[in-house]
């Protein structure tokens, strides 16, 4: 079994992509972080005239972007009735339209600039761990018919859920057509092709060492040299370090795992999932699974939210949570165990903003594919003049300055979801 990103050794990096050979002198916005948010942002940035440089500390797509389970389903992750309560029904039914949105955005993107990356709506199979989170599927989609007029998802009674997924693990389901999935480094390095192409600057192996203000804009130090930007836009989620103190005060990381099996028979992925959706349970410490183009299961989650577990012993506890729910792959072996860093708020909600005269744009809490791809246009056309306010940016931003400390904190947090998981 290897410790490595299986998407990206599936398909690595091109090498055929342009990029910088020397760091430009200035630029008119300059973006940090070369993800589904910030590539996405310098699309709408370069094809709307501005000069960009996307300045990335590895390689475009090295982080989340291209370790994630390359699954989109609708919503965000704080929960609709929460938005509800918190924001009220308007900006509420705001919020679940544009993440339905986000969906079909990365479908424009992904057939717009022929980034070809498996794409595919076969829908999503939301899993109930419990009798009474069944109970709490059923008055959700009631509130999503009676108030936000949805109608796609279609509630499984246990005696149901097996014509969707060859398990007895679960006690009833809700399945939706409307999600999506990708091969995630294929569309990661297709964005990253695509923005090379509107005319922005590639400038991968550069790290930002420093933020200054100056008259008129901001010099960024890094690795290679300094770089002079009108604007600066942070792209960073769950890998945003201490550049600008206000903006990390607001998001901290936690750490996502994904294990995936050899190839399977034919046979036994129609055993296993007979309609290819991608699938998520209910439980705090959810675990989410789908099989990859190539045949494989693919089984992701967390039993603690550490960024910095062994990947051997995230493998082997990973497999005893897959096999729970499909004793049919008990024998079947593991090629590759990885993992990445996921960027949570403290309301759950992502959130554009600017702090310092630097723009960010992140938090998107395990709901990264295609809401961090939408988030990132919309801060491109913010920035671009395209457009003049999004509710994203007017919400009010939580921030702690205990989000530097995620290692001191964060194990208190894993107890209490296993507690909240282990009660009936």
């Amino acid at each position: 079994m290897k410790t490595e990103n299986f998407w990206a050794e599936q398909h690595p990096y091109p090498k055929n992509i342009p990029v910088c050979e020397q760091l430009p002198e200035r630029v008119d916005v300059a973006i940090v972080g070369g993800g589904f948010t910030g590539m996405n942002a310098a699309l709408v940035l370069a094809q709307a005239g501005a000069r960009v440089a996307v300045l990335e500390q590895n390689t475009f797509g090295w982080g989340a972007s291209s370790r994630n389970g390359g699954m989109l389903t609708p919503g965000l992750k704080a929960p609709l009735s929460w938005i509800r309560k918190t924001h009220g029904l308007e900006l509420a039914r705001h919020f679940w339209g544009w993440a339905l949105e986000s969906i079909d955005h990365v479908e424009r993107v992904v057939t717009d600039n022929s980034i070809a990356c498996d794409w595919r709506r076969s829908g999503h199979l939301a899993l109930a761990t419990k009798p009474a989170h069944f109970e709490r599927f059923r008055s959700n989609l009631a509130m999503l018919d009676r108030d936000f007029g949805y109608r796609n998802g279609r509630l499984l009674a246990p005696s149901e859920v097996a014509t969707e997924i060859g398990s007895t693990a679960f006690h009833g389901a809700v399945v939706d057509d409307v999600s999506g999935s990708v091969h995630p480094a294929k569309y990661a390095f297709g964005l990253a092709a695509a923005v090379a192409r509107s005319g922005a600057l590639l400038c991968e192996d550069t790290r930002v060492l420093n933020l200054q203000a100056e008259t008129g804009g901001h010099a960024l130090r890094t690795n290679r040299g300094t770089l002079h930007a009108r604007e600066v836009l942070l792209a960073t989620n769950g890998y945003t370090t201490n550049l600008n103190f206000r903006a990390r005060t607001g998001i901290f990381p936690v750490g996502s795992y994904i294990i995936v099996t050899e190839p399977l028979p034919a046979a036994l992925q129609a055993e296993l999932s007979p309609r290819g959706r991608m699938m998520y349970d209910s439980a705090n410490f959810l675990i989410y699974f789908r099989l990859t183009p190539d045949g494989r299961m693919l089984f992701g989650g967390r039993n603690n939210l550490s960024t910095a577990l062994d990947l051997h012993d995230s493998a082997r506890r990973l497999q005893e949570r897959m096999v729970a729910v499909y004793p049919q792959l008990r024998d079947v072996p593991l090629t590759h165990s990885w993992t990445g860093k996921l960027g949570i708020t403290f309301d759950l909600m992502p959130h554009i903003g600017r702090v310092n005269g630097v723009h960010y744009a992140y938090g998107y809490c395990g709901h990264g594919v295609s809401i961090s791809s939408y988030l990132g246009k919309e801060v491109g056309e913010l920035l671009a003049g395209k457009r003049t306010a999004s509710a994203f940016l007017n919400i009010a931003h939580p921030r702690n300055p205990v989000a530097f400390f995620e290692r001191l904190f964060l194990p208190f947090v894993a107890q209490w979801y296993r507690l909240q998981d282990s009660l009936a």
